[in-house]
């Protein structure tokens, strides 16, 4: 039976912590990345580390000399190949007469040169000093504009604040720094400059930015105001540092912390320094025996998922595996105050964040996701319930004014900061009210509170989301695209009372079973983030199948021919071996994309435990008892 198969595999794979530490892959840039900021420091004996990235680089590089961000995307990604030249060079370990390196040379030329690559790889560019600082025209004392300012730096999203404020400061002090290692990859510019911006943004952009420098100038203050500003980004990044020695736990923001320091005149081996290089070495991980540096660990929001999946599969609470899992998931509630609580002061910490060591900023989505997992336990000991209590009263008091739920900070939703010349600036610089995160949150509290759309807070989520659905009857998630929102959007839905006959919801269900494959799975490309429009794979995959299959089984009353292929696809393995690692989530459009290494077994275990449900079958009883 398929889903002991998957139970028996979780068994297997649970950390003695009780957690699961399944990667969390987002191709190669953070490998890249890693390399050169090792050779920038100097560090010489991490030479073993640098092989094994260069040997899981370099396997991933295509036939035309590109590397892809995803499988399907028809020719190679400009920023992935210019990220892999560098950093293959720069290890030392290729030779720029190489082949693989001068066919990777070539494709770049032929695609417009490393002037054209994204946002971050600029910025790494400009820091190694592999081309000149492109003009920023905002300078870092936008830090320092006062609340009542219509713009200040807490109307930024946590992540984007997080990269932008070491950001702001390098960019302001130029800073740069090669070493005798560094290759020349001046023939890759094509004697163009690297813009942050093109002339049509900054056209679009000019009264933002001019609205900005006027705040900016009317600041008083009667010492060195930049000194000042550059202090206050250095103790903003320090304050923030996570027991692990990284910057949130992010990959990126750990990297520009790093080197924003190094500005601020750290030595290469100052305590603050090393111990962020080795919070980095330990996100590291093995992927078909490959390392690979992780951009965060999603190792919190592995186990929720899996011991909510393991209980609704029947596997009872009382188990060893889940008794180990929501003791991992209990300690990793957090306690401290974090940056959220600048919009909602008077609120208590209670919420969960998505990797092992963030203990400063939680979210929305983790927070549901833990406490699906405990809510059993929750009735029963008095610890999960103080727990509960906690994060029910977190999450109810996240809720957006406009009746939406953000991912981690509260109405930081400002359109003005979309307009900000910063490339993903949607994506990055604000955090508004998402359909998965909206719908996800929903479904929690219908299906475990007991609340429903009577409830004031209920009711106004359910008007936001209905206004959201596209013409065709699908909805876009923010974190997976339309499959993946559309899931969250019925689920959430249906949970808190809004009826299967509502003709949104009909109108969700025709969209799926217009695009159910003819095996009986489903399977969506992400190119369908680029597009703005539903892109099928052309295949099925198993996760895309699980969330359109849960969706349908949840608006059911009983198992549909449609309902029935689809639970046959994921019992028969029908799947392309390829679609097994090709990436659902979705990080930032046209950047990066995320291959979540549990989603293969931990959704379709949730349709399958539905499925049972809805036609009368066996859960995992049995199992339980005898292995767990």
């Amino acid at each position: 039976m398929e889903m002991n198969r998957i139970a028996n595999q979780f068994v297997l794979d649970q950390a003695e912590n009780g957690a699961w530490q399944y990667p969390f892959e987002t191709g190669i840039a953070s490998d890249c990345s890693m390399i050169i900021l090792l050779r920038t420091l100097e560090i010489n004996d991490e030479e073993e580390l640098i092989k094994e990235l260069v040997e899981r680089i370099a396997g991933k590089q295509e036939e035309d000399g590109s590397w892809k961000l995803f499988h399907d995307q028809e020719k190679g990604n400009v920023t992935s190949t210019v990220e892999a030249y560098y950093a293959l060079l720069y290890s030392g370990y290729r030779d720029p007469k190489d082949e693989k390196i001068q066919a990777a040379r070539r494709f770049i030329l032929a695609n417009g040169g490393a002037s054209e690559v994204h946002l971050f790889l600029k910025i790494l560019l400009a820091l190694t000093g592999q081309c000149a600082w492109p003009h920023f025209p905002i300078n870092i004392e936008v830090m320092l504009l006062p609340d009542s300012f219509p713009i200040n730096l807490f109307d930024l999203s946590v992540y984007g604040r997080a990269n932008l404020i070491p950001f702001l400061l390098l960019a302001n002090l130029n800073f740069r720094r090669r070493t005798p290692r560094s290759p020349d990859l001046s023939d890759l510019f094509q004697q163009r400059d690297v813009r942050f911006f093109t002339e049509d943004q900054e056209e679009d952009v000019r009264s933002v930015i001019q609205f900005i420098k006027q705040g900016v100038k009317s600041l008083k203050y009667h010492g060195n105001l930049r000194e000042l500003t550059l202090y206050r980004a250095e103790k903003y990044m320090l304050d923030r540092i996570e027991p692990d020695g990284t910057y949130l736990n992010y990959f990126s923001s750990t990297i520009l912390m790093i080197f924003a320091l190094l500005a601020r005149g750290y030595s290469n081996t100052h305590p603050v320094i090393t111990r962020a290089v080795k919070g980095l070495k330990a996100m590291t991980c093995r992927i078909d025996g490959k390392l690979h540096c992780q951009y965060t660990t999603a190792t919190v929001w592995n186990t929720t998922l899996i011991a909510y999946a393991l209980q609704e599969a029947g596997v009872p609470y009382s188990s060893g595996t889940i008794q180990k899992a929501n003791q991992y998931i209990l300690s990793r509630q957090h306690l401290k105050y974090g940056d959220w609580a600048i919009h909602e002061p008077n609120l208590l910490p209670g919420g969960w964040g998505f990797a092992d060591m963030n203990t400063i900023h939680p979210d929305i989505d983790d927070t549901t996701a833990a406490l699906r997992a405990i809510r059993t336990l929750a009735i029963e000991q008095v610890v999960y319930r103080q727990a509960w209590d906690r994060g029910v009263n977190w999450l109810l008091s996240m809720q957006n004014r406009d009746g939406g739920w953000p991912a981690f900070e509260k109405n930081v939703d400002k359109k003005l900061l979309s307009l900000m010349p910063i490339e993903g600036g949607k994506d990055l610089l604000i955090d508004p009210s998402t359909v998965d995160l909206t719908g996800r949150t929903l479904e929690f509290f219908g299906n475990y509170t007991h609340l429903d759309q009577q409830h004031p807070k209920m009711k106004r989520g359910v008007r936001w989301l209905l206004k959201q659905q596209k013409a065709d009857g699908s909805w876009v998630g923010r974190w997976g695209v339309y499959i993946y929102g559309t899931w969250a959007a019925v689920t959430g839905l249906l949970a808190v009372g809004v009826s299967k006959e509502h003709p949104a919801i009909q109108k969700a269900l025709t969209w799926l079973l217009k695009n159910q494959n003819s095996d009986g799975g489903w399977g969506e490309s992400c190119k369908s983030d680029l597009e703005n429009s539903y892109v099928p794979l052309g295949e099925s995959s198993r996760t895309h199948t699980a969330w359109a299959l849960d969706t349908l089984i949840t608006a059911a009353t009983s198992v549909t021919p449609e309902i029935e292929t689809g639970a046959a696809f994921l019992v028969e393995h029908k799947e392309k071996e390829w679609t097994t690692t090709y990436t659902k989530g979705r990080g930032m459009a046209g950047s990066f994309y995320i291959h979540y290494h549990c989603y293969e077994y931990v959704f379709p275990l949730l349709a399958l435990a539905h499925y049972q449900k809805l036609a009368g079958g066996q859960l995992l009883k049995d199992l339980a008892q005898e292995n767990m």
